[in-house]
């Protein structure tokens, strides 16, 4: 009775605050338009596309043999990259936690955990092709090997694996640092090997874990749309079928029906990770280690598991390293001295590169604080407000997590390009570069929300009262209690929108018109045409802009954030 009671003040103090409802009813609007439509026209156009409503055009795509192998081929893909990331990225966080290393190694780990962050999703590609490719420089000119294929299945693996390894290291890591280290010692106590400890102790508190991080590699290797597009050749996948069944067949109700397909397999892999394997994981490791691991330091085990990993480790960042150094060759595959800057002069002077970069900045700029803004506030509505929209409002802020890029872009087309629901209203949005600003805030809106909802559960309930009953309305709260104590959040999740804005790539190259050049579309058109030394350097200035905003966020936070305040006042 009293929790009902509760509730129900909460809901009238709730539509007595204008500014709350008018904050709530622009939301709902703005997630229901740019997220919902464009997927239920999506629905719309698969089941009517063909002029008549029934399953017409899902029967005429299955019949393709082109959709099926791309299905095949997608789950196939991303089923050996899910179980391969999830092994290579534990076995770095178990070495990382139980083994002592050296400052060097941790190092090396933690910059290989932040490189697929701040570059393109298609370089280890671009280095692949470089390294290992018919005039790759180990291949051939080391090795002298000419008729090896880096290109199709086990090329987009080996790729998506080193792109996507260090997501599950993170996550794995962080599970590893909770398990209460008495659990195992005990076992060690009782004579177990450390073999024995790991495979009946530490192995199954890690499994809805590394089901989780199974899940999430599997859900990101089948949305991938850049990585297959350049490395895959004849391999197809679901995200390239659908990227040339539009731009190539122009069948658009087929491509909206290949979208669903994609989007449903996403759909289910998403609600086994989020409702299911999340939730499991959260109660089988609860709370902090009661006291310090004791660190492996026995040689036989240290030395090979840390050479290993610190030799991935190597191998990832060379793959790095190897897009600036291709960028200063003066031609790729047949010429590689003297070293040249004249790619990075012809980037501005013959490739519109000063045009590629001001409209990626530009976009990306004007997107980054609005999605960081909107995710707090979904956040706050979340975590410190009742009401009955509340489920709708954080279910369709974290949808946009699990559709992939190419889905969304579909949709957009579909959705957009003659106004909602082909009645010309907001037409005019297709073709410009609001529509990217758009996709761009839609994209990065769960990550911050996901950091916001954290950061928010954190704070009590009677601080922002206390604001209220001085006579504070709800947007002088928020603006002065709440964002405040959650400026960390709100600066991390900026920046981290600025970097997904400006390396996107699968949504909106099928959404971007001449009128605007962006780098990740110039990259993948000079890939595609075997300019990789041109690629190269619009990589590797891209990847210094990121990499730069990085640093400068972890700046900021270390010097002015809240961590550092609240480490003065104790």
């Amino acid at each position: 009775m009293a929790r009902a009671q509760s509730a129900s003040l909460d809901r009238k103090k709730l539509m007595g605050d204008p500014i709350m409802v008018t904050t709530i009813v622009v939301l709902i609007t703005f997630l229901t338009l740019f997220i919902l439509y464009p997927l239920a026209i999506l629905l719309v156009d698969s089941f009517v596309g063909d002029g008549s409503f029934g399953l017409s055009v899902f029967q005429r795509i299955f019949q393709m043999p082109d959709f099926t192998r791309a299905i095949t081929n997608t789950l196939k893909v991303g089923f050996v990259v899910g179980i391969f990331s999830s092994l290579l990225g534990l076995l770095f966080a178990y070495v990382e936690v139980y083994v002592k290393m050296n400052r060097g190694v941790g190092g090396l780990f933690k910059l290989v955990s932040m490189l697929p962050v701040v570059s393109p999703p298609f370089v280890l590609s671009l280095s692949m092709i470089m390294l290992f490719g018919k005039s790759g420089l180990i291949t051939r000119f080391l090795f002298g090997i000419y008729d090896n294929n880096v290109y199709g299945y086990w090329g987009i693996v080996i790729v998506q694996t080193l792109t996507f390894f260090p997501v599950c290291y993170m996550m794995l890591k962080g599970l590893l640092k909770n398990i209460d280290p008495s659990l195992e010692e005990a076992s060690r106590d009782m004579g177990a090997s450390r073999w024995r400890v790991f495979r009946d102790v530490t192995l199954p508190l890690l499994l809805p874990g590394i089901g989780n991080a199974f899940l999430v590699t599997f859900i990101e290797s089948i949305a991938d749309f850049a990585n297959p597009m350049l490395i895959g050749g004849s391999y197809d996948t679901l995200a390239t079928t659908i990227y040339l069944q539009i731009t190539g067949a122009y069948d658009k109700s087929g491509a909206a029906a290949m979208a669903v397909v994609l989007l449903l397999i996403t759909l289910a892999m998403f609600a086994v990770q989020k409702y299911y394997l999340e939730r499991k994981t959260a109660a089988t490791l609860t709370g902090k280690a009661s006291r310090a691991r004791m660190m492996i330091e026995d040689k036989s085990v240290k030395i090979p598991l840390t050479i290993f990993c610190s030799l991935g480790a190597a191998f990832v960042i060379l793959m790095y390293i190897c897009v600036p150094i291709g960028a200063l060759f003066p031609t790729w595959g047949y010429k590689f001295t003297p070293l040249t800057f004249k790619w990075f002069e012809q980037v501005f002077t013959r490739y519109r590169g000063l045009q590629a970069f001001r409209d990626s900045f530009v976009l990306s700029l004007i997107a980054a604080p609005v999605t960081a803004l909107l995710s707090m506030i979904i956040s706050y509505l979340v975590v410190k407000r009742k009401f009955k929209a509340k489920g709708f409002i954080e279910a369709v802020s974290m949808l946009a997590m699990a559709v992939p890029g190419t889905v969304l872009g579909v949709g957009y087309i579909r959705g957009f390009s003659g106004g909602v629901f082909h009645t010309g209203f907001l037409q005019g949005l297709y073709g410009t570069g609001l529509i990217l600003i758009i996709v761009f805030i839609v994209r990065s809106l769960p990550t911050g929300t996901r950091s916001g909802i954290s950061a928010l559960r954190q704070i009590d309930k009677s601080i922002e009262e206390s604001a209220y009953d001085m006579g504070a309305n709800s947007l002088k709260v928020f603006t002065t209690v709440t964002l405040p104590l959650i400026k960390d959040s709100f600066l991390s999740g900026l920046v981290t929108a600025f970097v997904r804005s400006i390396t996107a790539i699968s949504a909106i190259i099928l959404l971007v018109t001449p009128s605007y050049l962006l780098i990740t579309v110039q990259i993948n058109e000079f890939a595609e045409k075997g300019a990789f030394s041109i690629a190269c350097a619009f990589a590797t200035i891209l990847i210094i802009i990121t990499y730069g905003s990085v640093l400068l966020m972890n700046f900021i936070i270390k010097h002015f954030g809240t961590s550092r305040k609240v480490k003065e006042v104790e």
